[in-house]
């Protein structure tokens, strides 16, 4: 039913049809011809209901123009995407012996999906016979599209949340790798998670659909900003870029790692030290780049420490595995510097 094609007989007769039960029923016709809800007519009579009347509401549903649609048998008509189950369950409503509405997909014209429930009424005459069928259509694309979408979010949330789940299992096991007092256990972990629970909140409050990253840092960063007397010493500059869910956890922790240490060792380990943060988009080979930069001054010296704690661990192993990424962590001796590699966003979250 790509092409029209010449009148037939039968689509000839049908239009004959659809004037004949125009005047007998009058007033319905002229209803189901100007409703919003798709509808046809079929003929119980003739093989396989060949469709004497449909209002412009389905045409516009299907695409088709009348002269392509009457004449033509309901079945093959609605075949165009139809499973051989759903073929079946219409076969069903026709014959009788089946009263429940059926849930189609069907192609339209020109070549598009839609998703439709059906109803079909039979229509009796005066001795009780079938002689026509009644067929009205609710359109359900809209509503499976949202089911689709939130099928996806679901899926999408349960593959976060897994990937959450394995981020503090690692935090807890390296947590207690290391001999140390509870509390100071305590710490290191809730501290971890009270930071994990940040970038989530964000992430909720744009339906996981990714954050821009001056409010992921400022959600970061605050407890060590304004709790603390300290946000006058950050300077963040950038446009508010938009990040997706693994780089906001991902880059959630590392933001938190780096303001721990700038606290206990850096440069707000004492009153004078500052930190600039600052991004750009970088085009190199392979594609761009979105680049971090971390930099710490005027705290107290800086040396390459002993051995890598679980902060450095985060920033250097979970960074690069989880966003693919890069990291060049420096100890400077005026102040530590991190550089933050990663695909700019655009690509799979």
């Amino acid at each position: 039913m790509s092409a029209i094609k010449p009148k037939t007989k039968d689509q000839a007769e049908a239009e004959s049809e659809v004037e004949g039960f125009r005047e007998d029923l009058g007033p319905f016709v002229v209803a189901a011809e100007t409703t919003r809800m798709p509808m046809i007519f079929t003929d119980a009579k003739g093989p396989d209901n060949p469709i004497i009347f449909a209002n412009d509401s389905f045409l516009a549903l299907t695409g088709y123009d009348r002269a392509e649609v009457l004449g033509q048998s309901f079945k093959a008509l609605m075949a165009q995407g139809a499973s051989p189950e759903v073929l079946t369950e219409l076969a069903a409503a026709f014959d009788g012996s089946s009263e429940l509405s059926t849930e189609v997909r069907y192609r339209r014209k020109d070549g598009s999906v839609f998703w439709a429930d059906l109803f079909v009424s039979p229509v009796h005459d005066e001795a009780g016979k079938v002689v026509q069928h009644f067929t009205s259509f609710v359109d359900l694309t809209r509503h499976k599209l949202e089911q689709d979408r939130s099928r996806m979010m679901i899926d999408e949330l349960n593959h976060r949340v897994k990937n959450t789940l394995s981020t503090v299992q690692s935090i807890v096991t390296e947590a207690l790798r290391r001999p140390a007092l509870f509390d100071t256990i305590k710490e290191s972990i809730g501290s971890r998670i009270f930071a994990l629970s940040r970038s989530h909140d964000l992430l909720s409050d744009e339906s996981w659909d990714g954050t821009g990253l001056h409010d992921l840092l400022d959600a970061a960063l605050e407890p060590f900003g304004v709790a603390n007397g300290r946000k006058e010493r950050f300077l963040i500059t950038g446009e508010n870029v938009r990040v997706s869910p693994k780089a906001t956890l991902a880059l959630g922790i590392a933001f938190h790692e780096l303001a721990t240490n700038a606290v206990k060792y850096g440069a707000f380990s004492n009153e004078a030290g500052s930190i600039g943060v600052s991004w750009s988009i970088v085009s190199k080979t392979g594609g761009d780049r979105l680049v971090i930069r971390w930099l710490e001054k005027d705290g107290p010296p800086v040396s390459q420490p002993i051995r890598k704690g679980f902060g450095s661990k985060v920033l250097t192993r979970g960074l690069a595995h989880e966003l693919e990424g890069s990291v060049d962590l420096d100890y400077r001796a005026a102040g530590v510097a991190c550089m933050i590699d990663i695909p700019a966003p655009g690509g799979s979250s």
